[in-house]
């Protein structure tokens, strides 16, 4: 029986991603949205283009979230999209309560299905998906190491006038302006970029990769990135859908590792089946420790205010 991936939200992250997985073959997609008509309009259009893609999977839209019901994965791209001059963490009250209402029907249509939240603020709404779903750990997390390490990689790429391939970069901490991009860790072809590039030139990479999100909102204006956030969330849902083990940086729920407990933070796993598998610990220099430790000082900062 083929896979069945529901994704919530039928806005421009969701319907894209919606397309990615449709496209790959590897599951049937069900596409679900509040506004009457509009997840159903997308979904066909999709469903028509399935002939010219060379793919046999179902693609549904539906206004009725028990429609997801038995979906091997369920991504929650739903809620309020940034805007101009907003950051990630302005959307706390408002996207909370789609995802705990989501949350809940999740946990009663699909009890055995991993989760991934795409939703901002991402490690506070993955946290909160977990609380209301009580399911294990390892089946809840969040995207956005993987979208930060893209977009440090596209910078890197860039500036040393290489193949965004032979780059590879690591982000940790939450998803937000105190992530913590790793120069020692981010690679060409196995060349730490520290041996590459100056301490200027790479802060200014990072900080680039930082404001990633708001430079593309501040250029679009009416709303926010979404070719780049649902890639990276295809990479997640493929790496379970074919157990590929793929060592992705995601926001995972932490029991002690990195000093760090009962929090979701950005962290590298082991992505296979079973979800979140392994938790890498990586030996931290103590520069890269005081980065990590404010970024999850301000995740913890924003879970408090939510709790208020």
């Amino acid at each position: 029986m083929r896979r069945k991936v529901s994704v919530i939200g039928a806005g421009n992250v969701g319907a894209t991603l919606a397309q990615y997985i449709a496209m790959s073959g590897l599951a049937n997609v069900t596409l679900y949205d509040i506004v009457d008509g509009m997840p159903q309009g997308k979904a066909l259009d999709m469903l028509e283009a399935t002939p010219l893609w060379d793919v046999s999977v179902q693609v549904t839209g539906t206004n009725d979230l028990t429609d997801i019901r038995d979906s091997d994965i369920v991504v929650i791209t739903a809620g309020a999209a940034r805007k101009p001059g907003m950051s990630r963490d302005d959307l706390l009250n408002i996207n909370a309560s789609v995802i705990g209402s989501v949350s809940s029907t999740i946990k009663e249509v699909c009890p055995e299905a991993i989760v991934i939240v795409v939703t901002n603020p991402m490690d506070v709404m993955a946290q909160l998906c977990w609380q209301e779903t009580g399911f294990d750990s390892t089946r809840v997390m969040g995207m956005g190491g993987v979208l930060d390490s893209s977009r440090f990689r596209t910078f890197v790429a860039e500036k040393l006038g290489v193949s965004v391939q032979d780059v590879e970069a690591l982000v940790l901490g939450g998803h937000g302006d105190q992530m913590v991009p790793m120069p020692r860790f981010t690679t060409v072809r196995g060349v730490s970029i520290t041996e590459l590039l100056s301490e200027e030139e790479i802060e200014s990479l990072i900080e680039r990769t930082r404001n990633g999100g708001a430079e593309i909102v501040s250029l679009l204006k009416t709303g926010s990135a979404y070719y780049a956030p649902a890639a990276s969330t295809f990479q997640m849902v493929k790496s379970i859908l074919l157990d590929e083990k793929r060592l992705l940086p995601a926001a995972a729920y932490l029991n002690g590792e990195y000093g760090v407990k009962g929090l979701y933070v950005g962290v590298p796993v082991i992505l296979g089946k079973a979800g979140v598998e392994k938790i890498v610990e990586l030996p931290l220099t103590e520069k890269e420790k005081e980065g990590f430790s404010r970024s999850v000082e301000a995740v913890s900062t924003l879970l408090e205010s939510l709790k208020k």
